[in-house]
């Protein structure tokens, strides 16, 4: 692997640290390591935290890729897309800890978890794909659907809007702001808390309570590989 996300291990959680350049882009290694651990944490039946660097979780997917061609960045987008899927089901609980700034495919990691701590600064959190030229694939639609609030859900993917890490909370982006001294001890306070859920019931309930917007999300991937990835940059 080329130990673009940094793995560790304490009690009854793992830290997935993404390490990724200066804006922590994601890439197919970043998503490819992610899935490597997912598959050990999911063996270990651990809580998972994903996290990036201090002042960033991600500026997105690696513009390298986006730019290289339509079929690059098509093929990009579906592997972070179906990331996220597997995130919003996966069996042991999901939190992750943005340290800065999380834009589009960065803010759709908080999308795609049970738990989200920000932190509290001059940072920009949201969806920025229709600003950049990007029209919003639908499974972009389905993830910010199932998390934001309705107002900020139009806001948000139609209209661009970035937010503050405290207007993020109320977006639906974030659960809690913290300073950035804290956000590692905190997502690791909830970890613990996570810890004690009854594994099956917690499974189980997931899966009940987003049962529709799983549905909603596999079949918009589905249509996504079938259409082609509008990007005008």
């Amino acid at each position: 692997m080329s130990n673009v996300v940094h793995y560790s291990t304490e009690a009854n959680y793992a830290i997935l640290k993404i390490a990724n350049g200066k804006v922590n882009a994601i890439s197919h290694e970043v998503i490819d390591e992610l899935n490597t651990y997912l598959d050990k944490v999911e063996q270990e039946e651990r809580v998972v935290i994903i996290a990036g660097q201090d002042g960033i979780l991600s500026g997105g997917f690696d513009l390298k890729v986006m730019t290289k061609s339509p079929d690059a960045a098509k093929e990009l987008v579906t592997k972070g897309s179906k990331l996220s899927l597997r995130l919003l089901s996966f069996p042991y609980p999901v939190i992750v800890a943005c340290g800065g700034h999380a834009v589009a495919k960065g803010a759709f990691l908080l999308l795609s978890a049970d738990y989200r701590l920000g932190v509290a600064g001059d940072f920009k959190i949201g969806l920025n794909e229709v600003m950049i030229g990007m029209t919003m694939h639908n499974a972009g639609v389905e993830i910010a659907r199932g998390k934001l609030t309705p107002v900020y859900f139009q806001r948000s993917v139609a209209n661009a809007e970035m937010y503050n890490p405290e207007d993020a909370v109320t977006a639906g982006f974030l659960d809690k702001i913290v300073p950035q001294e804290h956000l590692l001890p905190t997502a690791t306070k909830v970890a613990q808390m996570f810890g004690k859920l009854n594994k099956k019931a917690h499974r189980d309930t997931k899966l009940k309570v987003r049962k529709e917007t799983l549905e909603r999300l596999e079949k918009a991937i589905e249509e996504d590989i079938a259409q082609e990835l509008s990007f005008d940059a």
